[in-house]
């Protein structure tokens, strides 16, 4: 038998493991029940990612647009990589995620670095990235096909975030809404966030500021053959004046103007966005 100091010492240790224990129950409980909130607040997210989620708000707008753990799903323009984290971790075991980025060979220089920092990105963790397929945006001049992105039956969803004012700028908008709606099975969801001009902002307008209407992404969706079915206000920002100088790309993250209007720009946020979810019929 132990002595009683020794015993005493024991089962306080046996105690203290067990709070434990249950304390971390109900977190796996939930972490369990709820794999996007586990990949959306997991370990593996960068930090300074991780800092924009009060912004961005991720989980609510995944669940919005209705992405399940088993989905087939196409993300456009992915950029540094921000949401691919998050959906190579939610995907990785019953689904299967697809990453349609510039092309190695695109004209702009801008372009291809950020597909070689994303392939680069991609390579450094296996463990999290090794399942991710990654593929090529429609290209010039047809704009009419995803290069090495062909999912059997169709993807459950192809998901933009912040690229609408891109393509419409570069002038085929409408060219790769209809490749984005081939590529979806029927029934399948077109997820757009983008920044939101005021209604009546010119063409013109939009394309210098980055900010687009609500109703031409409505009216150019429905004629590539994709139904609205629910709008989102997750990502709205009330404080965005939407008239700055340097358009959109004033605001953070990006911050064009540098230290002129830092504060003022800071005290904004990033942009306010519409988030809307779109169907392929059936």
């Amino acid at each position: 038998m132990l002595p009683s100091h020794l015993l005493s010492s024991s089962l306080s240790r046996r105690h203290a493991l067990a709070l434990l224990a249950v304390a971390a129950a109900p977190l796996r409980a939930q972490t369990a029940a709820d794999p996007l909130a586990a990949a959306v607040d997991g370990p593996h997210r960068t930090p300074a990612y991780r800092q924009r989620d009060a912004a961005r708000h991720p989980l609510e707008t995944l669940r919005f647009l209705g992405i399940a753990p088993s989905h087939t799903v196409i993300e456009l323009a992915p950029g540094g990589g921000w949401y691919t984290e998050i959906l190579a971790f939610y995907l990785r075991e019953r689904g299967q995620l697809y990453a349609a980025h510039y092309a190695r060979d695109d004209a702009r220089e801008g372009r291809r670095k950020s597909r070689a920092a994303f392939e680069q990105r991609l390579a450094r963790n296996p463990a999290l990235y090794d399942r991710v397929k990654l593929g090529t945006l429609p290209q010039p001049p047809a704009y009419d096909r995803l290069t090495d992105i062909e999912p059997a039956g169709g993807a459950d969803a192809v998901l933009t975030f912040r690229n609408i004012h891109n393509w419409l700028e570069a002038g085929h908008l409408d060219q790769s809404l209809q490749t984005f709606a081939r590529a979806l099975k029927p029934g399948g969801v077109f997820g757009v966030e983008e920044h939101r001009a005021a209604p009546g902002t010119s063409i013109e307008v939009m394309k210098t500021s980055g900010y687009v209407t609500e109703d031409l992404v409505i009216e150019r969706c429905r004629a590539a053959g994709l139904q609205l079915a629910e709008r989102s206000e997750v990502n709205a920002n009330p404080r965005d004046t939407k008239d700055h100088a340097k358009g959109v790309w004033a605001l953070p993250p990006t911050l064009t103007g540098g230290d002129v209007g830092r504060e003022k720009y800071l005290a904004i946020g990033e942009s306010d966005r519409f988030t809307h979810r779109y169907v392929k019929p059936r």
